[in-house]
C-alpha cells in the first residue's frame, strides 16, 4: 500500500468524474442518450485495446473475467446507460444531489466484497444517507410527491457505479488500475458495439461542436483515462481511504453545472447534499471499526 500515491491518483480520478454529469448533460441534448453511453465506451475500448497492446499486458485468468464481469457492468454498461437516460430531462446540479450518495454505496460494496463486519452504525448511517436523497427526490416540486422516472435511472446508476468501483478496486490490486478498466472495456465490446450501431441508424448522430466536445470528453476522460488513476488510487491507498474522495465529486459537479452550463443549484439541493456528506463522513469512520478479511492480493502498479 501507497497511501499518499493513493490519495494523489484518487484526488485526479474524482476531478475527471466530476465533469461526467455536465458534459453528459450537453451531449444528451443532441445526441441520443444510448448512442452517448456506449458510444463512449466502444471508442474508449478503441483505446484500451491499443493500449493494452502497446504494453503486452497479459490476459486475466478465469476468476478475474467473472470480477471484469462486475466492473464492466457497473461503469461500462450501468452508470453511462442510466445517467444518459436520466440527463436527457433532468439537470446535473439535481443529478450531483444524487451522486452523493456514490461513497457511502461504494463503501457498502467495499465491506460486502472484504467480507468485514461493521458496527451497527455503519448501516444506520448508510440508510440515513439513502433516505433523505429519497426525501430530495421526492418532494422535489417538480415531481409532485413521486420518483420521476429520471430519478430512478439515477438511483440505479449510483447502485451500480458503487459495485463497480468497489469490486474495480480491488481487482486493480492485482492488474493494475489501467488494466483493470482496458479490460472491461473489451470485455464489453460484444453488446456495446451493437447498441451503438443500432442506436446510429435509428437516430443519425449529427450535432454540433459542444455536443461532440462533451461525447469526446465522455470517451477519452470519464471512461478511460479517469479510470487509470481512480482505480489505481483505490488499489495503492485502499479503498476505505481513497473512497472519501469521493466526498469532493458532488459539490464539484455543482460548480461546474452551474460555471458551465448555467443551471440554478437551489438551497434544498445544497442542503441535502451537505447532510448527505455528514452521513457519508460517519459512514466512513465507522468503517474503520470493522474487521476485514485477509486478502492476499498483491499490488500492481499502473
Amino acid at each position: 500500500m501507497r497511501p499518499g500515491a493513493g490519495i494523489a491518483l484518487g484526488a485526479l480520478g474524482v476531478l475527471a468524474f466530476s465533469m461526467s454529469l455536465p458534459t453528459t448533460r450537453v451531449a444528451v441534448h443532441e445526441l441520443d442518450p444510448w448512442f452517448v453511453a456506449f458510444g463512449r465506451a466502444v471508442g474508449a475500448a478503441l483505446l484500451a485495446g491499443a493500449y493494452l497492446r502497446l504494453t503486452g499486458a497479459p490476459w486475466p485468468r478465469r476468476r478475474q473475467w467473472r470480477r471484469l464481469s462486475v466492473v464492466a457492468l457497473g461503469v461500462v454498461v450501468g452508470f453511462p446507460l442510466f445517467t444518459s437516460l436520466a440527463l436527457t430531462t433532468q439537470t446535473s446540479a439535481h443529478g450531483a444531489v444524487v451522486v452523493t450518495v456514490l461513497p457511502a454505496m461504494t463503501a457498502t460494496f467495499a465491506v460486502l466484497r472484504a467480507g468485514e463486519r461493521p458496527p451497527a452504525l455503519f448501516w444506520l448511517a448508510s440508510a440515513a444517507g439513502l433516505a433523505l436523497v429519497l426525501a430530495f427526490l421526492a418532494t422535489g416540486g417538480a415531481m409532485r410527491g413521486a420518483l420521476s422516472p429520471a430519478d430512478l435511472f439515477l438511483l440505479a446508476a449510483v447502485v451500480l457505479c458503487g459495485l463497480g468501483y468497489a469490486e474495480g478496486g480491488v481487482l486493480a490490486r492485482e492488474l493494475g488500475g489501467a488494466r483493470t478498466i482496458c479490460w472491461a472495456l473489451l470485455l464489453s465490446l460484444p453488446v456495446t458495439a451493437p447498441v451503438t450501431a443500432v442506436a446510429a441508424i435509428a437516430h443519425r448522430p449529427q450535432a454540433g461542436v459542444a455536443a461532440w466536445s462533451a461525447f469526446g470528453y465522455l470517451t477519452v476522460v470519464s471512461m478511460f483515462l479517469g479510470f487509470f488513476a481512480w482505480y489505481a488510487g483505490l488499489a495503492r491507498g485502499g479503498i476505505a481511504s481513497v473512497g472519501q474522495i469521493q466526498l469532493a465529486q458532488p459539490v464539484l459537479t455543482l460548480l461546474w453545472s452551474a460555471l458551465l452550463l448555467g443551471e440554478a443549484v437551489t438551497a434544498g439541493a445544497v442542503v441535502a447534499a451537505g447532510a448527505v456528506l455528514a452521513c457519508v463522513v460517519l459512514i466512513q469512520r465507522t468503517r474503520g471499526a470493522a474487521t476485514p478479511h485477509p486478502s492476499p492480493a498483491r499490488v500492481v502498479r499502473g
